[in-house]
């Protein structure tokens, strides 16, 4: 079987942060975790990830500019990583905005589950 995928959730809320992890670790995934901006940026260059559940709406750093900043890296496979946001405020941003700072996908909190799911797959298949 291949080795597990990486998943980095950034959110601060631990009630979200608690249920994502479960709901991919019953996938199988690997999941890793950031509560800020700051440790998004600690937690991509120390680890392989495979790719990100950036809230938007994170403090230290907001996903946006977390995302600008990983779009920005010098090392290749960390600028790549596929990032999907999740807001619970979609309506703040249109897709125009997404692309513009790098997001590949997106998912509007609440979180639907099988979306959720659905969409980490897509952005971690081989």
């Amino acid at each position: 079987m291949a080795e597990s995928k990486t998943i980095l959730i950034a959110e601060d809320s631990s009630v979200i942060l608690n249920l994502t992890k479960k709901i991919l670790e019953l996938q199988k995934y690997k999941i890793l975790t950031a509560k800020n901006g700051g440790e998004v940026i600690k937690q991509v260059e120390n680890n392989k990830i495979d790719a990100i559940l950036m809230d938007l709406n994170i403090p230290v750093k907001s996903g946006m500019d977390c995302t600008r900043e990983i779009r920005a890296h010098e090392n290749k496979e960390i600028a790549n990583i596929p990032i999907i946001a999740v807001t619970g405020n979609a309506n703040n941003y249109s897709m125009e905005d997404f692309k513009e700072a790098g997001i590949n996908d997106y998912l509007p909190k609440p979180l639907d589950f099988d979306a959720l799911v659905l969409t980490v797959k897509k952005h971690t298949a081989q």
